[in-house]
């Protein structure tokens, strides 16, 4: 039976069981493995996984593990002090888009107020969202470390907090977005831009209330929801101005 040696850096460590989390781990194989399964073997997710070091050089995801290799596996937030020959993270998307699943619905409306081209259904199967996630070229947001080790699955992450409002701050530092914020775009409801709509062609779908207060309004492309700055809108505001003070505290 063959042996190799892994260290899991950073938060790589989120995903180990705890007699695992930053120690040596012996891993007893048999069968020829690529690097890549074995390292979700161990409960790590591959989209995590930004370079690997093997007995001092860095290998992609197709290298065959042999016996008594030592592995160092570091995520992103290690290129601060190092710098890698060799990535097997994925080139960075030109544009951001995101699909979410069933767990992040308060997420993914936190993203579409701020501007986020963000996909969820409460319907979609794992199945679906890795399919979603690898034809159209969107971040698959999930709190399921199996659904990130779906093959299809290249860009994604698994986002730590439980807090729906700690979420979007992870999400934002995680892909640097805070300058690509641009608030009130999106439908909150179904992820559809919006646009300018005259008043007088939608006073029949407005409260008899709003109708003599505002005269502002804008309209889904997709779905025909109307959206106007009642109430609502300063509770909103504050959200948003929350999300951009958070940045500035940093």
């Amino acid at each position: 039976m063959a042996i190799a040696y892994f260290y899991f850096h950073g938060e790589l460590n989120h995903f180990l069981p705890r007699h695992h989390k930053q120690v040596k781990i012996s891993h007893f194989f048999e069968k020829r493995a690529s690097i890549k399964d074995m390292i979700e073997s161990l409960g790590v997710p591959h989209p995590e996984v930004d370079f690997i070091n093997v007995n001092g050089k860095y290998v992609n995801f197709y290298y065959i593990v042999a016996d008594r290799d030592t592995i160092n596996v570091y995520p992103i937030s290690a290129r601060s002090t190092i710098i890698p020959s060799i990535s097997v993270m994925p080139e960075p998307l030109s544009i951001i888009r995101f699909v979410l699943d069933i767990h992040l619905g308060k997420l993914a409306t936190s993203l579409r107020l701020l501007g986020f081209d963000s996909l969820y259904r409460n319907d979609y199967e794992d199945e679906k969202l890795a399919e979603i996630s690898y034809s159209q070229g969107r971040i698959l947001l999930t709190r399921d470390k199996g659904l990130l080790m779906r093959s299809l699955v290249t860009y994604g992450y698994y986002v730590r907090n439980t807090n729906s409002d700690q979420q979007i701050l992870e999400v934002l530092q995680r892909y640097n977005l805070f300058k690509l914020i641009s608030p009130f775009k999106r439908c909150l409801r179904c992820n559809g831009l919006l646009e300018p709509v005259d008043k007088q062609s939608i006073v029949d779908q407005i409260p008899e209330t709003v109708r003599s207060q505002i005269d502002e309004f804008q309209r889904c492309q997709d779905c025909d929801r109307i959206y106007w700055k009642g109430s609502h809108y300063e509770r909103l505001q504050q959200f948003i101005n929350g999300v951009l003070n958070s940045q500035k505290g940093e």
